[in-house]
């Protein structure tokens, strides 16, 4: 599976807003999904938990106490057996914890590149949200003149057709009514 790349928004896309909660499936992990990697994962996870360290120091302090109260013999003092189990876990404790560590960091990074990608929409929407707003106040700009214009113009009209009136009325007034 070849990683995609997210698409940038486009205006005529929907957007969709549930995004970035999704598994971002298109990032290949470290170690894979397979059954192993999962298990071998939330076994380190259940290394540090306080349930394995209490059943680790309950089922220590019952393998000492039986080998040394003389109930079983089958790893006496200076538990040997015991030295051994405990090396075992330590070989495979401290890889399985650096894969968990490892997978987290691979989720930490797609998360943060997720945030990048959000962020930075967030600043092209921002910035088209500018520019149209740039537009609109030039186009309110222009209509206001436009307006003026016409203001002025039907003023001078107005003015014109007071005067026109004006020498009509003058021009009827003064003729005299024919005489009979």
């Amino acid at each position: 599976m070849s990683p995609k790349k997210p698409e940038a928004a486009s205006p005529t896309a929907p957007l969709d807003h549930l995004r970035f909660h999704r598994p971002h499936a298109h990032l290949t992990s470290t170690f894979g999904n397979d059954t192993f990697a999962l298990k071998a994962e939330a076994f380190a996870r259940f290394f540090g938990t306080p349930t394995f360290l209490g059943a680790q120091t309950l089922i220590v302090l019952v393998w000492i106490g039986l080998n040394l109260a003389g109930v079983t013999t089958f790893d006496v003092y200076p538990f040997i057996l015991l030295n051994l189990a405990f090396s075992l876990q330590s070989a495979y404790a401290a890889p399985l914890i650096l894969l968990a560590q490892t997978r987290q960091a691979a989720r930490d990074k797609a998360q943060a590149d997720a945030d990048a990608q959000h962020r930075e929409a967030i600043a092209v929407a921002n910035a088209d949200r500018q520019a149209q707003a740039a537009q609109n106040t030039a186009q309110l700009l222009e209509l206001l003149e436009q307006n003026t214009q016409l203001t002025q113009m039907t003023k001078q009209l107005t003015e014109r057709i007071e005067s026109l009136t004006t020498e009509m009325h003058q021009h009827f007034v003064r003729k005299e009514p024919p005489q009979a």
